[in-house]
């Protein structure tokens, strides 16, 4: 199992949909959280893409020498980059990150938002340009000279002469939930990602693209989204889910959802059916909670508990074939934390630390009257005299 966590370069808070407890999201916020992460032993952070969000490939690249093993999951854009350019920019990020380059293939599901950054093709059409561009860019990373016709790309003679430290390229990870999409994700990809739907949802997807790769001679590893909202009781965790909405006016959920609705992509598409913008009906399984998704696009269900719910229903992901948990919560400095210090024991997970890092007094505590380590002790039953 690997756990990451999420750089929110598209902004960050303490409730959804407002600017109520807002925070700014400046480089050196980037860098705690970042920082956070890697001392905590999250295996990766994923960094969003749009033109919402600071430009992820800038972001990692100014993340690299702050951290030490975390890994990067930055999205590689076929129709907005060019596949050679992209090839080019993956191998000196993972040469001088010390192999810590993850690409994130993300072909876009906003047609409105693609038109404003020049790309004017359909749904099907987009992912016909990704094959292409994933056919050209594995080529040229494997070290070899690349000619190309294709519909939409075309290259001669197309190198990349400075080699990638991961071979043969970084790993590519990848989320559609479309017909075509999941063609591509079966002859391209090495991570299927999905967002967090409930679980029987999430083993019929992986079934399907189990079949498709195994057509192709191929295995796949798999991975979701998720938010998480975990606290020390259920009931803790469940007002923490309410207040995180609070804020929220049917005003702001009808227009957000208004833009979501015009969105060709099937997981947002997924996402939104979930909710149907009603916040009187928003959990969707045993601890799985779609609020977030009433205005946040994109991953919209929070897994919600106390760590043993939690780390159940995480196993139960697992069980189904899931390897990857990309997890995020609101603020993302202080649920880093929270989610480490509370999910971490419950799953057995000590993530990319290394055992020499680890700090004299585990996992987290002060010394008591300056002299004793503290242990774990069973908080004592209040007195009934």
């Amino acid at each position: 199992m690997e756990l990451f966590w999420f750089i929110p370069t598209h902004g960050d808070g303490r409730y959804l949909g407002t600017s109520e407890g807002a925070r700014a999201v400046s480089h050196h916020y980037c860098k705690q959280i970042a920082q956070a992460a890697d001392e905590l032993g999250y295996a990766g952070v994923l960094l969003p893409t749009g033109k919402s969000c600071e430009d992820a490939w800038i972001v990692a690249s100014s993340l690299i020498p702050v951290t030490q093993r975390l890994k990067f999951l930055v999205a590689a854009r076929p129709g907005l980059m060019l596949p050679t350019t992209a090839a080019r920019m993956a191998a000196t990020l993972d040469r001088f990150s010390g192999g810590r380059l993850l690409i994130n293939v993300v072909a876009g599901g906003d047609p409105i938002e693609l038109e404003g950054d020049g790309l004017f093709l359909k749904h099907d059409e987009r992912y016909e340009l990704t094959d292409e561009f994933l056919t050209i860019w594995r080529k040229e990373l494997e070290g070899g000279a690349v000619d190309f016709e294709g519909k939409y790309l075309q290259v001669r003679g197309g190198t990349v002469l400075y080699p990638t430290i991961q071979k043969p390229y970084p790993p590519l990870y990848f989320g559609g939930s479309s017909d075509a999409a999941m063609e591509v994700a079966a002859d391209h990809v090495d991570v299927y990602l999905t967002w967090g739907e409930p679980p029987a949802a999430v083993e019929r997807k992986i079934k399907q693209m189990r079949e498709l790769a195994a057509s192709r001679g191929r295995t796949l590893k798999f991975g979701i989204r998720l938010h998480v909202i975990v606290r020390q009781t259920e009931e803790e965790a469940w007002r923490a889910a309410d207040s995180l909405i609070e804020h929220l006016d049917e005003e702001t959920i009808a227009s957000a959802q208004q833009v979501y609705a015009r969105m060709d992509s099937v997981g947002q598409q997924r996402m939104s059916s979930l909710h149907k913008g009603d916040r009187s009906n928003l959990v969707v399984s045993p601890n799985l909670w779609a609020g977030i998704g009433l205005v946040r696009g994109g991953a919209g269900t929070a897994l919600v508990g106390d760590p043993d719910q939690v780390a159940e229903r995480i196993r139960e992901y697992e069980a189904l074939g899931v390897e990857t948990f990309i997890l995020s919560g609101y603020p993302h400095l202080e649920e880093a934390y929270r989610t480490a210090e509370l999910l971490f024991p419950k799953l057995g997970y000590s993530g990319s630390k290394r055992e020499e890092d680890r700090a004299f007094i585990s996992p987290f505590g002060e010394v008591i009257a300056n002299n004793m380590v503290p242990t774990h002790r069973v908080k004592a039953e209040a007195s009934t005299n």
